[in-house]
């Protein structure tokens, strides 16, 4: 589940109990109430923003127009293929892009501990290694 713009996640006390575990300096978690669930929720907020993306490997990168919309000057408007620099993440296990904060990076732990908590609702995109060219658009 998500909410929001920027798609911030929304997930069970199971999910929550995933980034209080692995994650803990990485998020906020924020408990809410969905009207006709009995179950407890949290906003999951990645309190960490990082600059790691690796333009020269995204397969595709689209910058926002020059003039276009000055408050997203330098921004990314989309990218194909993200890719980031592991090196670059500063150790973080959950963080947003710095230019592009519309993606939820998560490491290879959180997301197999997500896997395990099973029925998310969710698909996870590897952003590491070779870009793999399927999906993009014509």
């Amino acid at each position: 589940m998500f909410a929001g713009v920027e798609e911030t996640p929304i997930g069970s006390e199971a999910v929550a109990n995933v980034f209080r575990t692995l994650a803990l300096n990485d998020v906020q978690l924020f408990p809410v109430s969905i009207a006709g669930e009995p179950e407890q929720y949290f906003v999951v907020n990645a309190t960490k923003v990082v600059d790691c993306i690796d333009e020269e490997r995204c397969l595709e990168v689209q910058h926002f127009p020059q003039g276009s919309f000055p408050e997203y000057a330098g921004e990314y408007r989309w990218i194909y293929g993200l890719r980031i620099d592991p090196s670059k993440t500063e150790g973080a296990h959950v963080f947003r892009l710095k230019k592009f904060k519309t993606a939820f990076i998560v490491s290879e732990d959180i997301k197999n501990a997500l896997e395990r908590v099973g029925n998310l609702g969710l698909s996870f995109e590897r952003v590491t290694g070779a870009p793999e060219p399927q999906g993009l658009p014509m």
